[in-house]
């Protein structure tokens, strides 16, 4: 599968280790920083690059991963179309895709380890859509509809 990924300074050790062991295990990553360690970067600015190439079609899904996760996640579900869910549970990581169509996976790098950060990128991965399921597709069109509401600016 074809994966953006980023990360703010403070998950760039687990982006890392992420994109080297997925790209192993033959997907293709399209990195798009943090490329160092910097202090002072801003993790929405990592948001708004993976939301923004799942918008436009770069790759189906996408990694975002920061200290906690709850500011890229905050951050990257300002992007419309973007479906970004932290997940710290293997269930979550697969549920999420299944009944929610999540195209983001977000993790907190100083909550979860690397090993654990890989078993849930490859669950998330290997999960699929069930959308043909009525209640699934009922609930996310449920959603679709809530976020072309506010999207047009017609939702108060």
């Amino acid at each position: 599968m074809k994966l953006v990924i980023a990360s703010d300074h403070a998950g760039f050790a687990l982006k890392e280790e992420l994109r080297a062991t997925l790209g192993k295990d033959g997907h293709e990553i399209v990195d798009l920083g943090a490329f160092k360690v910097e202090p002072e970067d801003d993790y929405p600015d990592f948001a708004q690059r993976v939301g923004e190439a799942i918008k436009a079609g770069v790759a189906p899904r996408g990694i975002l991963i920061c200290g906690s996760g709850v500011g890229v996640c905050i951050a990257a579900n300002k992007i419309p179309g973007v479906r970004a869910g932290i997940c710290h549970d293997v269930y979550s990581a697969h549920q999420g895709v299944e009944h929610d169509d999540m195209n983001v996976l977000v993790l907190g790098a100083r909550i979860i380890g690397g090993a654990l950060a890989i078993d849930l990128a490859r669950t998330y991965i290997g999960a699929k859509f069930q959308g043909q399921e009525g209640r699934f597709e009922r609930r996310f069109k449920k959603v679709l509809a809530i976020e072309a509401k506010y999207q047009s600016g017609s939702g108060s």
